[in-house]
């Protein structure tokens, strides 16, 4: 929108409204603060969504994989044939066997439930979940036959549990005996205590050697199931139909979202959800943008009927009070964008300060999944925030500069 040079000076005047048009300022200022606050609030909300999206993929695909072989009753005893049919198939890029089962470990007078999971140590060790998480002891002493497993930092709170603590692991399937099923007791030391930040894992897992897992199990040469990553887990299901075939009479694929349906599946909709009401907020910040130019208007019409006699064309008032409706939206949107910024960098300080000014805690782990809040931008979508809110402020001119545009000079100046 290009001004000329007495439009620019006249929108320049009219964004600082004089002494006795103070309410219009206010008005005018409070439109401003609303469309900054209804920005940040949206790119603060979207981007620590996205960020709490990217860290729970990230986490439980480290885990799990992209998808998992499940062997039918528990077992795949030819695993290493699956294996082999899994790396030769395009778009896999690793296949991993491993034993996952859930059992009870105790100590000193305490049971907790646990997940153990068998895994080959050098998938131990390379681990993307694992590697670096460790804050106790170190994953190299889980060789096998050492009798040492790994266990998450949740997990050996509830127990009390520290590195060189003897647990005990508990299993239902033991020998049998005249009085039924004897449960199988094995006593295992850790090794290492490792925080995923998956408040779930911490809780609950259990690393252990395949070999030590076969032995505890009772299953022989078998596995559980094979993990399995691919080089796009957006399109998993069509990287593996061709090995659904394949391995079909030794077990089931399910991929990440199977397994995990229900929580991304919330995930997008209340992402949805939240863009949807925000949005309505930035909206209605615009309706002050609206109201402020009406005063305007009713304010300058003396001014503006002045200046249509003195030249001034309809298009140029229109220009002008456009122009001045946009520039407070943009000033908005501006602060806004820097305000969502500086509080997504302070995130977890501001967490905190909320927790200890409430007494309470904001931020739960074990009712959010994660132990830290997440934050992930993704600039597109700052842009797109900011179009938005641009183009509604825009809109919002549209009416008032009409009104401006339609004046009748001849009307307002005979009674002047």
């Amino acid at each position: 929108m290009l001004l000329s040079r007495y439009e620019r000076m006249i929108a320049r005047r009219y964004l600082l409204p004089g002494r006795g048009e103070a309410f219009i300022a206010l008005v005018a200022g409070i439109s401003l603060v609303a469309v900054m606050l209804g920005v940040a609030a949206l790119v603060i909300v979207m981007s620590v969504m996205n960020g709490f999206r990217a860290e729970l993929f990230d986490k439980i695909v480290g885990l799990n994989g992209h998808a998992v072989i499940q062997g039918y009753n528990g077992q795949l005893r030819d695993w290493r044939q699956v294996v082999a049919e899994a790396k030769a198939t395009p778009g896999v890029v690793s296949a991993t066997p491993l034993i996952e089962q859930p059992l009870m470990a105790g100590y000193s007078g305490r049971v907790e439930a646990v997940l153990v999971r068998g895994m080959n140590v050098p998938d131990i060790l390379n681990n993307p979940s694992l590697n670096g998480k460790v804050v106790v002891g170190s994953l190299k002493s889980l060789t096998p036959g050492s009798g040492r497993i790994a266990i998450g930092s949740r997990l050996a709170d509830a127990l009390g549990a520290t590195e060189g603590s003897e647990i005990q692991l508990i299993s239902p399937q033991g020998p049998t005996s005249p009085f039924g099923t004897v449960p199988r007791i094995v006593s295992y030391t850790i090794g290492a205590i490792f925080e995923v930040g998956v408040y779930d894992y911490d809780k609950a897992f259990v690393v252990m050697p395949m070999e030590d897992a076969q032995t505890l199990l009772l299953m022989g040469d078998s596995v559980g199931m094979v993990e399995l990553d691919t080089n796009d887990p957006d399109h998993v299901e069509r990287i593996l139909a061709p090995l659904a075939d394949k391995v079909g009479r030794s077990g089931q694929i399910t991929d990440w979202r199977q397994m995990n349906s229900q929580l991304f599946e919330a995930l997008a909709v209340d992402r949805l959800v939240t863009f949807t009401v925000l949005s309505i907020l930035i909206l209605v910040a615009v309706f002050n943008i609206l109201s402020s130019l009406i005063m305007l208007v009713r304010a300058k019409t003396r001014d503006i009927a002045i200046l249509r006699t003195m030249g001034a064309t309809r298009m140029g008032l229109t220009r002008i009070f456009m122009t001045v409706g946009t520039a407070i939206g943009a000033v908005g949107i501006g602060a806004g964008l820097i305000l969502g910024f500086i509080a997504l960098i302070f995130r977890q300080d501001i967490v905190s300060f909320l927790g200890f000014v409430t007494g309470r805690q904001i931020w739960d782990p074990s009712m959010r999944y994660l132990t830290d809040l997440p934050s992930k931008t993704d600039p597109f979508e700052v842009l797109g925030i900011a179009a938005m809110a641009l183009l509604f402020s825009f809109l919002a001119t549209l009416y008032p500069a009409y009104k401006a545009a339609s004046t009748d000079p001849v009307q307002v100046l005979r009674y002047e």
